[in-house]
């Protein structure tokens, strides 16, 4: 792509107004739990049951970080000092973090529990799309972000309908959840290279198949096993995908994280359509997505007439992973 033809727009959102629930920082939060150099770890506060300690990081979370819909509790256990509270929130199960006080949750930073966040909403107007007779419309995302694959769960459909007709590629440009995340992200960028026909299928299926059985443990070999289950089971080579992950997986990658930079992209999802960014203020659903596409078109296929679910949940111009 010419650099001369790329527009950027920058998308302001405000500080804390959605639930960022992909940028959790696992590992280093646990880490330091462990050996005591938590530094709110000692809140004064008295230490609570797990029961309580959920309940009172969910009603948090519903009051205060979501705007659509609520969060609801799934389960809790204790883990490292801590508690894991699972979640469901828009038909996936997340894991946070809080400490056994429930004075913090663990999300893309600490929330103290007694303050309350005020909701504000900041957007901008997008620039015009550019119109041409096959576009080329990049979704952008991390595999294990929730908002990430609710929006690549919508684009599937639009895959489907018109990918024949434009230029569709899901594109990955951070593995901030850990090595899971980067496997996964090589392994979706090799299947569009390899099996590019086979590609619907399988990511119509990700979030059912390996999303959800694999990212609360964040384990790579979970991530792998249920990949390959997944390729097998909609008729893709899963050997051949695995041996283009170990030679050509990290190019295909740094391509996608290249071209990200280069639109000044930060958060998963956003969608760049004939090199204009939209960043990730757009509607999500899967009908939504289909009329961006749409306009792009020098001249609409039939496609466009046929209408795809307007799905509320998805349809969020909000929330996302930095």
């Amino acid at each position: 792509m010419a650099e001369e033809k790329k527009k950027v727009i920058t998308i302001k959102l405000p500080h804390i107004n959605v639930w960022m629930v992909l940028s959790v920082i696992l590992a280093a939060v646990l880490v330091l739990n462990l050996t005591g150099l938590l530094p709110f770890k000692n809140t004064g506060l008295v230490a609570l049951g797990s029961q309580d300690a959920a309940n009172k990081a969910i009603d948090y979370i519903n009051n205060n970080l979501v705007q659509t819909g609520e969060a609801e509790l799934v389960s809790v256990e204790e883990l490292s000092g801590m508690y894991v509270v699972t979640t469901s929130y828009q038909g996936q199960n997340i894991p946070i973090y809080v400490t056994k006080d429930g004075g913090f949750l663990f999300l893309s930073q600490p929330y103290n529990t007694s303050e309350v966040i005020p909701k504000q909403t900041e957007t901008t107007q997008p620039e015009e799309i550019p119109k041409t007779d096959k576009p080329s419309v990049g979704l952008y995302i991390f595999s294990y972000c929730p908002a990430g694959t609710s929006a690549l769960d919508s684009f599937v459909p639009v895959g489907k309908l018109l990918g024949s007709k434009a230029d569709m590629k899901v594109k990955f440009f951070s593995n901030m959840h850990g090595n899971h995340e980067l496997q996964q992200n090589e392994i979706q960028e090799c299947i569009q290279e390899s099996e590019p026909s086979k590609y619907w299928d399988y990511a119509g299926n990700y979030v059912e198949e390996v999303y959800n059985k694999c990212g609360g443990s964040g384990d790579v070999d979970c991530d792998k096993n249920e990949s390959m289950n997944l390729m097998q089971k909609v008729g893709i080579d899963a050997e051949k995908i695995m041996t283009c992950v170990k030679e050509k997986g990290e190019t295909l990658y740094s391509n996608d994280k290249n071209d990200a930079s280069e639109f000044n992209l930060q958060y998963s999802p956003s969608i760049v359509v004939n090199d204009v960014s939209l960043g990730s203020d757009f509607d999500r659903s899967p009908e939504g997505i289909k009329n961006i596409i749409c306009s792009a078109f020098t001249t609409q296929p039939s496609e466009c007439s046929q209408t795809l679910s307007e799905g509320s949940a998805s349809s969020s111009s909000s929330g996302g992973c930095q």
